[in-house]
């Protein structure tokens, strides 16, 4: 079966003759393809108009829910997903909305991959099934991945054996070599040439180790076969010449996995032999019933978020006497040294009024919550950043301006600096910077403008700034994400 491979940009409006066109389709399946990929939420309807063709973002409001069978004109197909798909025999390559320039930008989904698999790193648990339940289609491309990745970082699955030797270096055995071995008598004292010794090695012929060897090479070989190892940027893996079929068949081969999981206490083990367990059980019907299988988000904005969360250093979480400040924590802060930036921000009240006139106050469980706060040096001193990583493609020039954050998002900006106000006057901050982040495929930082809202401006003494629209590198970005390190935000981005 001929596979096809292609990519496909998140967000970007495709005609239904498009998909056909892109994919090799006929009309039927073109029919099937768009039924499975929106049973999963990767793909949305939106009607086709002119103003909806050059949107780059989508919007709830705008998703139509219709009969794919019988609607073939009068809408667009939206792929709300960020990473890889596999439809039956098709590839689909979904890259984010923000790679413009691009059709194929095979090394930009290369660093977004591995940012995925890096903001997915702490998930203890495999996703086997695209959905919340085993009855949900069987995600054969993730439990390949896992098998695949499992092996570069801890290696085959390996059993050991007890095996005596002659003279080894292990404990001695003086059972057997008393028993099965000759001394020699010197002055009533027995001598022994030969000891027999006990030493731990690898059972190189293990069945377990056999199967996992013909496992890797056969899933390096679907991923080579489906054009994704050099995207995935992996090592071809070819271990064995063994068939599946040499170790017995299905229910054999799972009957032996069943039984080593139960003496098998190592929770690594556990997993890699759970994970083939699934592998062997579902594959082939995934493979014969054209399954889908995806690696990825559709919701690529919380990717975004974290990114800049963690290259900003956001310091919401941090509680605030640990904080490094302009001056020593004013004085209206000192009780609260263990409280958060986040825990500073005033709940709303709800007074209930008593039948007497007098009230109860019921003080909220939550309030606001900025994405991140970054507190960064300038030569003025210290600043106090109020970012909001914002996953948009905004357009913002002379006379026009689309794909903009809601008034909500720019109302939200000026409470949380009105929020952080007494804070950062009392504590004496030289300067205050809020802003919207959104990402870039360009190279270098732009501020590109700024929001405003004036009537919100006069809420506080001194008058609250502007929100600044900047557009940020990604590709900079995912490797500070990537390496670990944390950027120098006014070292990088001056206007900041």
């Amino acid at each position: 079966m001929e596979i096809r491979s292609k990519y496909i940009r998140e967000q970007r409006r495709y005609s239904r003759k498009d998909l056909m066109d892109i994919f090799h389709l006929n009309q039927e399946e073109t029919v099937v393809f768009i039924i499975k990929l929106k049973a999963y939420g990767v793909l949305k309807m939106v009607k086709a108009t002119f103003k909806e063709k050059d949107l780059t973002d989508l919007i709830d409001e705008e998703i139509e829910i219709v009969d794919v069978e019988i609607e073939t004109e009068g809408y667009y197909y939206v792929f709300t997903f960020v990473g890889v798909l596999t439809v039956g025999n098709i590839i689909i390559k979904c890259f984010p909305k923000y790679l413009l320039h691009k059709e194929a930008p095979l090394d930009e989904m290369k660093q977004v991959l591995k940012v995925l698999n890096h903001y997915n790193s702490k998930e203890q648990i495999i996703n086997l099934f695209n959905g919340d339940n085993e009855q949900s289609a069987f995600n054969l491309l993730a439990v390949i991945l896992y098998i695949l990745n499992d092996y570069y970082e801890n290696g085959l699955y390996t059993n050991q054996e007890d095996v005596i030797e002659t003279n080894g270096d292990g404990e001695i055995l003086w059972d057997n070599t008393i028993n099965d071995t000759f001394a020699i008598i010197c002055n009533n004292r027995p001598f022994y040439t030969e000891l027999q010794t006990t030493n731990t090695v690898d059972d190189e012929m293990n069945y377990f180790k056999r199967l996992h060897q013909c496992i890797l090479t056969e899933c390096s070989k679907k991923l080579e076969d489906a054009d994704l190892l050099e995207l995935f940027e992996m090592d071809s893996v070819v271990i064995s010449e063994e068939e599946l079929s040499d170790f017995g068949d299905v229910d054999y081969v799972l009957y032996r996995l069943y039984r080593e999981l139960n003496v098998q206490f190592s929770t690594r083990k556990q997993r890699v032999l759970k994970t083939i367990y699934a592998y062997i059980l579902h594959s082939k019907d995934s493979e014969d019933n054209y399954g889908i299988s995806m690696y990825g988000t559709n919701s690529f904005n919380l990717v975004w978020e974290n990114v800049c969360a963690e290259v900003f250093n956001n310091q919401l979480s941090t509680t605030i006497g640990k904080m490094k400040l302009p001056m020593e924590l004013h004085k209206d802060y000192q009780e609260r040294k263990k409280d958060t930036l986040l825990e500073i921000i005033d709940k709303p009240i709800w007074r209930y009024f008593q039948s007497d006139g007098s009230g109860h106050d019921n003080p909220a469980k939550k309030t606001l919550k900025p994405d991140l706060i970054s507190l960064y040096e300038k030569e003025a001193g210290m600043c106090f950043g109020i970012f909001d990583a914002k996953y948009y493609n905004i357009i913002l020039e002379k006379g026009k301006v689309k794909g903009q954050p809601g008034v909500g998002d720019v109302t939200k900006q000026y409470l949380y600096q009105l929020a952080f106000n007494p804070f950062i006057l009392k504590n004496r901050f030289a300067c205050v910077q809020n802003a919207f982040l959104m990402p870039t495929e360009e190279e270098d930082a732009l501020l590109n403008g700024e929001a405003e809202i004036e009537m919100l401006k006069g809420l506080s003494n001194p008058p609250l700034i502007n929100i600044l629209v900047v557009k940020i590198p990604a590709k900079q970005m995912y490797q500070y994400y990537l390496s670990g390190n944390k950027l120098d935000i006014h070292k990088e981005y001056l206007f900041l």
